[in-house]
């Protein structure tokens, strides 16, 4: 049987711990495609790709196109024959003569259990949502968004106190597991793909700087898992009364404190050194935040340089903000 010959297509970080998985085990990419490099931050400075600097240490090619619609590109892939394309967080929709270009069909390492979750941000989404499990699939790419039929899946549970930032490490590193499994069922001949249920199916969006609006309306429980859904990134945020963003990045669920009973939601108490916050149903006090302007800290150190108002409440931040 003749080894299975595969292109990788991912950028950092999640593609990262797929390929270092699939170099672990053997599987060599014949060519590694990746997203351009790119300045970032106040200083310009271009930050080293990771899953470039993989790829070098194992001899594979790389290519950082502008586009997947390159013609030398596609041209190099078509000349390369391969099995194989194997997407990972690669960060462009393919259209379908790109996805022609393997002989047999190009699979990708998607975050969650599909059909659950399809779309771009769907670590987060699982944990907003209260899930308590999620994992990795590895489907046939198609035209339509995440709908390909699923090869394998492979479940973790979240835990309770999980943030979007940790879970994400994890799935990586288990999308790194699912992908080698997944490429010996190819060479085996014993891929068997399912396809996906329609009536399961739920969407996520790109995630924003809106998406971790704070809306105190709502209830504590789904407000802390929001808190930990957007860490380390864009924040669960809310607004101080001066209008300024405040970031919310740790906070428990309680019952109202007697200060805050019959309170509005966003009515905000310090009871005991501790800063507790009323909401739809229950309350949250808030254990690690982020004042405008400054890094994050516990509620401890905040409250003693902080000049709150008597009457503080915290409202849903605006749009620009």
């Amino acid at each position: 049987m003749a080894p299975l010959r595969y292109g990788f297509l991912g950028s950092p970080p999640f593609a990262t711990d797929v390929l270092a998985a699939l170099l672990d085990a053997g599987r060599v990419p014949a060519i590694v495609v990746t997203q351009p490099a790119r300045p970032v931050g106040r200083g310009n400075q271009v930050p080293p790709s990771p899953v470039v600097a993989l790829a070098e240490r194992a001899s594979v090619p790389v290519r950082r196109p502008e586009s997947s619609k390159d013609p030398e590109l596609r041209a190099e892939l078509a000349a390369l024959d391969l099995d194989v394309l194997l997407v990972a967080s690669y960060g462009e929709l393919l259209d379908q003569a790109f996805l022609d270009l393997p002989r047999l069909f190009c699979l990708n390492v998607h975050g969650s259990l599909l059909p659950r979750w399809r779309g771009a941000s769907p670590v987060q989404a699982a944990i907003a949502a209260g899930d308590t499990v999620t994992g990795v699939s590895i489907q046939r790419v198609v035209k339509k968004l995440d709908a390909g039929d699923v090869l394998l899946a492979l479940e973790t549970p979240i835990g309770p106190r999980e943030t979007g930032g940790e879970l994400f490490e994890r799935l990586a590193r288990l999308g790194g597991d699912a992908a080698v499994r997944a490429l010996d069922l190819v060479e085996r001949g014993d891929a068997h793909f399912v396809p996906q249920d329609p009536t399961r199916v739920t969407h996520c969006t790109k995630l924003s700087k809106r998406s971790g609006a704070i809306d105190w309306q709502r209830p504590a429980v789904e407000i802390e898992r929001l808190v930990r859904a957007m860490d380390p990134w864009p924040g669960a945020a809310t607004a101080l009364p001066s209008g300024e963003r405040f970031l919310v990045w740790r906070a428990d669920v309680v019952a109202p404190t007697a200060s805050l009973a019959g309170a509005a939601p966003g009515r905000a108490a310090i009871d005991d050194g501790a800063l507790a916050v009323a909401t739809g149903s229950g309350a949250l006090v808030l254990r690690e935040v982020q004042a405008p302007g400054k890094k994050r800290m516990p509620i401890g150190d905040f409250l003693r340089g902080a000049r709150l108002p008597a009457e503080l409440h915290f409202t849903t931040p605006r749009e620009d903000s």
